[in-house]
């Protein structure tokens, strides 16, 4: 059914058909997003980091395999953004990211115990709280939806996923103020194909991430989508260029076009 709406329908009214199924859907979670206490207790939380960090810079860690082929050590005394199974690489690292974001419902099922147990403040969609027995210290919920495209402001309302962590992280390390936010291991590129967010099984060893056992065998995990994440990253440059702040892409072989490029060792 999707695949037959995509091919008769425009973009503009497909997406507008993607949001009208979005916003009926998500009805009935509308009155716990804001007045569940976990979210009551985030949204607090949330106020407290706005523009905790103003006029600093931080780097946002995406997960491709370019992370190999970059000098990590370097990140020790940055404020940084480690997303889904970034937690993975702590070990080699000797050091945790700052902050942990992670929104896909399929990662959080399946690892959510090792999320709990990170000792680091922690940034989880509001709709996979049911993965948790009890609200893990440090973690903050935040109500994340589908329906877009848009860039929030405020990170205590609705927030728009736009098709990947990474969008959400930006929005983050917007509310926060950091001035200048550096891209790094946002590889842009997939090994494996296929339709747009249908959900997959790895058969193996997991080649389109940092780690063979990001998405290793038997990870049940959705395929990407590339155009709306460059809709949201799109509007992020956009909202960080009117703010007087900019968005840096310093991933070594990247495919994203979207933000200016700068060399990685040059930052240090």
């Amino acid at each position: 059914m999707k695949q037959a709406l995509k091919s008769v329908l425009p973009s503009p009214l497909l997406q507008v058909v993607k949001n009208s199924y979005d916003a009926v859907r998500r009805l009935p979670q509308v009155p716990d997003a804001y007045l569940h206490p976990w979210r009551r207790r985030s949204r607090r939380r949330m106020a407290e980091y706005f523009n905790i960090h103003k006029g600093e810079r931080c780097f946002i860690l995406g997960n491709g395999p370019s992370l190999k082929q970059t000098d990590l050590t370097q990140l020790k005394n940055e404020f940084t953004f480690g997303m889904n199974r970034i937690y993975l690489l702590f070990p080699e690292l000797g050091f945790t990211t700052t902050y942990f974001v992670s929104i896909n419902d399929l990662v959080i099922e399946q690892c959510a115990d090792e999320i709990a147990a990170l000792p680091i403040p922690k940034f989880v969609a509001w709709h996979s709280n049911r993965h948790f027995q009890r609200m893990p210290a440090d973690m903050i919920f935040l109500y994340t939806t589908y329906t877009g495209p848009k860039f929030a402001y405020d990170m205590t309302r609705r927030i728009w996923e736009g098709a990947t962590v990474t969008n959400v992280a930006l929005q983050l390390a917007f509310y926060m103020g950091f001035e200048q936010v550096i891209l790094v291991g946002v590889d842009h590129n997939f090994t494996s194909k296929g339709d747009a967010n249908k959900t997959v099984v790895s058969t193996g060893d997991d080649p389109n991430h940092f780690d063979p056992r990001y998405f290793g065998k038997g990870f049940r995990w959705q395929l990407p989508d590339l155009d709306t994440s460059e809709i949201g990253y799109a509007l992020a440059r956009e909202a960080y260029r009117k703010a007087g702040r900019e968005v840096l892409d310093a991933t070594v072989g990247g495919k994203l076009t979207i933000f200016p490029k700068v060399d990685y060792t040059s930052l240090f």
